[in-house]
Formats: C-alpha cells, sequence, structure tokens
C-alpha cells in the first residue's frame, strides 16, 4: 500500500508517542500494562518501517534516506 510523507510522519509520531509510554511505565512496578505498550510500540515500529521501506522503493529512494527525513521532521518540528 502506498503512503505519503505526511502518513509515514504521523505513524511515525504514533510510534514515537507509545516509545514515551514504555519509558513511562519502565519504572512504574507494573509489568503488564509495560509488556502491552511495548508491543503496541514494536507493533507500530514494524508498521513505520515497512511503510517507509515501500515509500522508499515507489519512489526510487534510499529507503535509509527517507527514514531520516520522517524522523527529522517528526523529532525537530517545534
Amino acid at each position: 500500500m502506498a503512503h505519503t510523507f505526511e502518513e509515514l510522519v504521523e505513524k511515525q509520531r504514533a510510534a514515537d508517542q507509545a516509545h514515551a509510554t514504555v519509558q513511562a511505565l519502565r519504572s512504574k512496578g507494573d509489568p503488564p500494562a509495560y509488556e502491552t505498550a511495548w508491543q503496541v510500540w514494536r507493533d507500530l515500529a514494524q508498521d513505520v518501517r515497512g511503510a517507509v521501506t515501500v515509500h522508499a522503493q515507489e519512489q526510487g529512494a534510499v529507503r535509509a534516506g527517507v527514514e531520516l527525513a520522517v524522523k527529522k521532521v517528526v523529532r525537530h518540528t517545534v
């Protein structure tokens, strides 16, 4: 399935938010909540990687370059 660059950015934002939740739960002493959050993060991150790969192939771009561009937009937006 084709993804626009904007969709990749939104997917990365969701994965980053899920990662923040995992980090917050790490020290809370609630293993079931941590495990659930970790699985959500893992699934979202996997979805991002797959979407970036497809997008790069469709655009004839280098996958690592697309991933870097997505992360730059997500993590450097003020």
